[in-house]
């Protein structure tokens, strides 16, 4: 197949340059260029430019080169006529195109040379399309990712060909696409970058000339190839009996997991309690490293052979993946047990084929939209579940997603009905024995009959399950949001040039229509300015007010604080809702006219169409809001079950009020959980406070269940694995001069580490740190990630596991919400002791609750919270019997602090108690 390009040389060229503005002075300090011919790369090029110009310590840092690496080169007037020589008659080909061949133009231009006019291509664009589940599209990243040798990443000659290795990947996997495929592709392509799609045409134009039978792997159903689905459980092994014993065990661990004493502990007090009908709850904390989830799987599996599911509910999609991917597999390799397992999450994770393939023939998408269409397709002759989670994006918020997110209907009579991946999702629910969710799923779908009669239930992590409860069923109305989808509805009937009254100003019925509709959606803004006026008024009750960082004023109440016994918000609320339904139910008029129409319109009448639908989709959506409100309000009995918040975006208009509203009190929605399932076991490494449980039963609402305790062993020594570290000497954590000795820290102490995570308590705080070391020399070798900087929570997760050497400077999540699995962590930095805010609403909100029921807030609900956190941050660390790090605590309130013993006390090995001086000493003798 090499020989579709036997005729075309590929020049894969990389540049290093002094900036990225090349109008601004910024010049070319090394030119790289590999070449290749018949699919190989045949030579290599590298000149080091001299730039006259210093090099920022930046741009040293990320390429390792520095003034007196090129001071005595010569300049580009020297090279240009090598470079136009090299590059003559070949395909320019970068990683990042757009910004290689422009420099390179530029730089050619300034010095009397015509600007290159080579075909050019771009292998990001390329391989997100032929590799659609990377995690990462970084060259270092991709050439790791791919097994490509790749000596001295962000130097332009290995760069360049490590890009031609690349380059050779791409071809090859598309060349091994299905006809069917590429051919859409080819379709699709032609506003790509450059010349990028002449790549994919030219190999589906060849490759349609031979005679290429579709694979029996594969299905095609209309245009779209898939992967063949089994929808058939792959049932094998054997009904067995729980090993009751240590030597029955051993038998069954022998040669595939170590016999650990702890563990089984763990085991046979879960299976003890599974089996005990008079126990309906047990409360387990189980240190890190003891194979928790192994053994209460182990526990449960030998009781499903009764038709009963087990169902796990873990925090995060991370832990979902690990439990399928890993645990559940051991587990039926031990134990040879004929059991299935899924993940159970929402529909819109799954691809909706329908949707899909209406949007590629929609007209010509914007770029970033046409690239993920055609990642899909690759991804579709691939995948075996349609889960749009295997695609590794870090956000779902392109506009292409509200079209082919899975909606959750049944798909019956549809065109791709027999092929549906929600469908055959449900069928491989029902059907498996063990279920994994997560919490908040779980929080909102309890009642869903995809679990059972009578199951079981583990709920992992359990230490956020009440906090993840109630952020599920966290809400807000957004008035000013409102405002605005009915302003750009009025826009779409009555302004525009192609809108509705303009197009069809000759049709009586839709005028009629028309005329009847604006005076309601009018009437509906005036009934949303009522309401923001009424909940304006009440800023006098308000619990606390803040106004954050972008001006916005955050006003927290309790809800007789807001709605008190003469509040009219309620009937305004009741007018609100009936006219709302006469301007959706009027629009829907329109539209359904519109599409009786739509023979006899205009061209673009099909976007106007989709729009339209679009803004009464978006107006059912605020309909369902405000019905929950309405509910809420209805239980006056139980309204300081909850708190609200007005999100006052001018603070001096009443008009820019929002409404959100959270749970404060979950004990009701807990208990109905829990009355779907039977034998619930919550487990976490963390459960107890104070050496005991009664802070997680208060939370987890358990103190009426008939209860086991179980608090298991570490099942190895972790002294050996584990250095806690605490400086003395730190100055006030509120001070200016706190944050300038962390910033030293970090630059000065971290040369032997990879892995380092730095766990502070304030957003504002971690940009100030991230903005101090970014460019310090020290960490040249470090990527270093922030929250809130470097893009969304699960991107930053991901980019720390792949590169070599990394720095997270993180809060909240970052101390208990997210894993690292896949790479281990040298040190983790406590910044503070993790306090919660209490300008946070929600915080203050529950403290408030908490005070009015006369309870001791900092002894009972702060600390605990704080404690809690703070071990949290130290698992970080280790995970398992290999792992091995330090935990180093900052904060000087560990030793100035009365509470400080309660953190101490937690900590389960000596301390050691260091200066700031001591603790540069004792990375000093690690190099």
């Amino acid at each position: 197949m090499a020989k579709i390009f036997a005729k075309d040389t590929f020049a894969v060229v990389d540049l290093e340059t002094t900036g990225t503005q090349r109008e601004k002075g910024h010049h070319i300090i090394q030119f790289g260029c590999a070449i290749i011919k018949n699919m190989k790369v045949v030579k290599t090029y590298s000149f080091m430019i001299n730039p006259h110009r210093e090099i920022p310590q930046s741009v040293v840092n990320l390429t390792g080169i520095h003034n007196e690496d090129v001071q005595g080169e010569d300049d580009f007037s020297v090279y240009a006529p090598k470079i136009i020589e090299i590059l003559k008659g070949t395909v320019f080909v970068a990683h990042n195109v757009d910004f290689d061949l422009p420099f390179l133009n530029y730089e050619l231009v300034q010095h009397g040379y015509e600007a290159l006019t080579n075909k050019a291509i771009d292998t990001v664009e390329l391989a997100k399309i032929a590799f659609p589940t990377l995690p990462s599209y970084k060259l270092s990243d991709l050439t790791a990712q791919l097994k490509i040798k790749h000596l001295n990443p962000h130097k332009a000659d290995s760069d360049a060909y490590g890009t031609a290795v690349l380059l050779i990947k791409i071809i090859h996997k598309l060349e091994s696409l299905p006809q069917a495929t590429l051919n859409t592709l080819s379709s699709l392509s032609s506003s790509l970058i450059r010349d990028t799609s002449w790549l994919i045409t030219t190999i589906a134009d060849n490759l349609r000339k031979q005679k290429r039978p579709l694979g029996s792997n594969y299905m095609q159903v209309r245009n779209i190839i898939l992967q063949k689905q089994n929808d058939q459980l792959d049932r094998h092994g054997e009904n067995a009996h729980f090993p009751i014993n240590d030597d029955e065990k051993k038998k069954l661990f022998k040669g595939k997991l170590h016999f650990r004493r702890a563990q089984v502990d763990l085991i046979n007090h879960l299976h003890k309690f599974v089996n005990n009908p008079d126990k309906r709850a047990m409360v387990v904390e189980a240190p890190n490293g003891t194979g928790k989830t192994f053994s209460y799987l182990f526990a449960y599996a030998y009781q499903l052979y009764s038709g009963r599911k087990l169902v796990v509910a873990t925090p995060t999609k991370v832990l979902q993946e690990q439990i399928i991917d890993h645990e559940i597999p051991q587990l039926l390799k031990v134990t040879k047990l004929d059991l299935t397992a899924k993940v159970v999450k929402s529909s819109s994770h799954y691809l909706d084929l329908d949707g899909f393939v209406q949007t590629i023939f929609q007209g010509t998408p914007n770029k970033n939209t046409l690239v993920l269409q055609m990642q899909i397709l690759v991804w579709l002759s691939e995948t075996k579940t349609g889960d749009l989670d295997e695609l590794n994006l870090t956000n779902y918020n392109a506009p292409l997603f509200a079209q082919i997110q899975h909606p959750g209907d049944a798909r019956v009579g549809s065109r791709f009905a027999s092929v549906d991946f929600w469908n055959l999702a449900r069928k491989r629910q029902e059907e498996a024995d063990i279920l994994v969710t997560n919490h908040a799923y779980l929080a909102n779908h309890y009642m869903d009959t995809i679990w059972g009669q009578n199951p079981y239930l583990v709920i992992d992590e359990a230490h956020r399950f009440t906090e993840n409860v109630i952020s599920s069923r966290n809400d807000s109305l957004r008035f000013e949001a409102l405002w605005g989808v009915l302003s750009y509805l009025r826009n779409l009937l009555y302004f525009s040039n192609d809108g509705v009254e303009n197009q069809f100003n000759d049709n009586v019925q839709l005028n009629f229509l028309l005329k009847k509709l604006d005076p309601q959606i009018l009437e509906l803004i005036q009934c949303i300015n009522d309401l923001q006026k009424d909940l304006y008024a009440q800023n006098k009750n308000a619990v606390n007010k803040t106004i954050l960082a972008n001006g916005t004023l955050e006003l927290s109440f309790q809800g007789k604080g807001l709605f008190d016994k003469n509040s009219q918000f309620k009937q305004s609320l009741g007018k609100f809702q009936q006219k709302l339904e006469e301007v959706r139910e009027l629009t829907n008029q329109v539209l359904f006219e519109l599409y009786h129409e739509q023979e006899q319109v205009l061209t673009n009448t099909e976007t106007l169409l989709s729009e339209i639908t679009e803004q009464i989709d978006r107006l059912d959506y605020y309909s369902e809001k405000s019905y929950q409100l309405a509910d809420i309000l209805s239980d006056s009995q139980n309204l300081d079950q909850d708190g609200f918040i007005l999100m006052v975006t001018n603070p001096d208009d009443p008009l820019s009020t929002n409404l959100d509203w959270l749970m404060l009190d979950a004990e009701d929605v807990l208990n109905q959980i829990y009355s779907r399932f039977d034998h619930i076991a919550f487990i976490s490494a963390t459960l107890t406070s104070n050496h005991n449980f009664d802070y997680a039963i208060n939370q987890l609402a358990l103190s009426n269940m008939s209860l086991v305790e179980y608090i298991g062993k570490s099942t190895f020594n972790i002294k050996k694995h584990l250095q806690v570290i605490a400086v003395n000497n730190m100055p006030n954590p509120d001070s200016e001069a706190y944050e300038e000795d962390i910033e030293q820290i970090l630059i000065n102490d971290l040369t032997n580490k990879n892995h380092v995570l730095v766990l502070m308590t304030n957003l504002e705080k971690i940009r100030t740190v991230f903005m101090a070391i970014m460019n310090s020399p020290e960490l040249k070798d470090f990527e270093i990630l922030a929250q809130g900087i470097s893009g969304s929570n699960n991107r930053i997760a991901k980019r720390f596991i792949i590169a070599k050497k990394a720095i997270i400077i993180g809060a909240d999540s970052f101390w208990e919400g997210i894993d690292f699995h896949d790479c281990g962590i040298d040190t983790v930095f406590a910044a503070r002791l993790p306090f919660e805010s209490p300008d946070q609403p929600e915080v203050r909100l529950r403290q408030k609750k908490l005070e009015d029921q006369g309870i001791n807030v900092f002894e009972k609900d702060s600390l605990p919270r704080a404690v809690i956190r703070f071990r949290q941050g130290m698992g970080r660390l280790i995970r398992g019997e290999k792992d091995h790090g330090q935990y180093i605590i900052l904060d000087p309130r560990l030793w100035s602090k009365e509470y400080g013993k309660a953190f101490l006390q937690v900590i389960p090995v000596k301390v050691k108690k260091v200066t700031k001086e001591e603790l540069k000493e004792l990375e000093n003798k690690k190099k």
